[in-house]
């Protein structure tokens, strides 16, 4: 088998199933990315919806028998809205970030992925392949890296000179000895632009993140957020986009190559209030075909009463009453402390009332520190 050529073949094949960039990586052990695993999980940097196994993460043979190279892939996506939807008094908005816009990314790719698993087979029937998408065992940043995508910023994004950081990464794992590319050299230089700009100082130093106080993060969780952080969130409801909005690399850069990616504006921006009192199905119906859905709608939910206390939004007062009462104690807790950001009279009897029958000593707390803010 000429595998010189089958590379060429399938990088050209890529082109024509919207895979805008392509490399080809050894299975070596990831070593560095080892020692830096070890050292997040010392320093309690994880998030938790990593693998957790190190080992897996960073030795590609103990995923796939006799592994010989690993195919990179990574596909562009917008930066921009082309329709434009605001926002204002009584119709606040909220934001998912850029990678929840479109259809769930992870979809998108593993079809893609797919495809060129046949297209192999079909050239090359003894091939085996093993693709994944974020959620596998091996990091797509990393393998990315390896690959010569682009080079590993500051931000831990994966910057590419064409599409800045815009992209979304997956991998295959083969059994075919494809010559490896070459990686690329960093080239954030002194630049620290997005370690200044990070909303909660998660980004501790270029290439180390705190995980556990990224703002990513903080919104998909589902228990009652700590208070340092709920102002800090503004009106996001799901990731943030930040360290990616600052950097010099992605100034200019919107790409508009793939139908399935591109944002609907009232879900990638949707009303606040309607979001309060979505049903599961509802919610579903109207989220569930993008990234942002994957945790369900209760997070959702309480970021949206979040971003309702973030904009001071008198018009959400009967919505928030409903959910002082919700069963939830997370969007109770929540709703009170919206209902401190918003303050007034109203506001107030609605915690008054709810002191009343509340059970939970933690919402009873919140409801205490929101009405001694309101008296303030």
């Amino acid at each position: 088998m000429d595998y010189q050529q089958l590379k060429r073949e399938i990088i050209e094949y890529a082109q024509t199933i919207g895979i805008d960039k392509i490399g080809f990586a050894s299975t070596d052990p990831f070593t560095e990315l080892k020692n830096r695993l070890i050292r997040q999980k010392e320093l309690n940097y994880q998030s938790g919806f990593e693998e957790p196994d190190i080992e897996k993460r960073t030795n590609p043979a103990l995923l796939f028998d006799k592994p010989q190279s690993i195919i990179s892939i990574a596909v562009a996506y917008p930066s921009k809205m082309k329709e434009h939807v605001r926002g204002g008094k009584g119709e606040r908005r909220g934001l998912f970030a850029r990678a929840s816009w479109g259809e769930d990314y992870h979809l998108v790719l593993r079809k893609r992925l797919h495809l060129l698993e046949q297209f192999i087979l079909e050239k090359y029937p003894e091939a085996r392949c093993k693709s994944m998408v974020d959620t596998g065992e091996l990091s797509d940043r990393a393998v990315a890296e390896r690959a010569g995508i682009g080079w590993s910023g500051k931000n831990c994004a994966i910057i590419t000179p064409e599409f800045g950081s815009f992209v979304y990464l997956g991998e295959m794992i083969t059994n075919i000895p494809f010559e490896p590319d070459t990686p690329m050299e960093d080239q954030c230089g002194s630049c620290t632009k997005c370690l200044d700009a990070c909303p909660t100082g998660a980004l501790v130093q270029g290439g180390q993140i705190n995980a556990k106080i990224c703002i990513s993060y903080l919104t998909q969780t589902k228990d009652t957020l700590p208070e340092q952080y709920r102002s800090v969130i503004g009106n996001r409801l799901y990731g943030c986009d930040t360290c990616q909005v600052v950097c010099p690399y992605n100034r200019g850069v919107d790409f508009h190559f793939h139908k399935e990616l591109e944002p609907e504006a009232e879900i990638a921006k949707p009303l606040l209030k309607p979001i309060l009192h979505l049903s599961n199905r509802k919610f579903k119906e109207k989220f569930g075909h993008v990234a942002g859905a994957w945790r369900g709608k209760k997070p959702i939910q309480r970021n949206a009463i979040i971003a309702l206390g973030h904009f001071k939004d008198e018009t959400a007062l009967p919505d928030l009453e409903k959910t002082m009462n919700d069963e939830r104690p997370v969007i109770r807790s929540t709703t009170a402390w919206a209902l401190s950001k918003i303050g007034g009279e109203q506001a107030k009897q609605i915690l008054v009332q709810a002191k009343l029958t509340e059970k939970d000593p933690d919402v009873k707390k919140e409801i205490d520190q929101a009405l001694a803010v309101i008296k303030s």
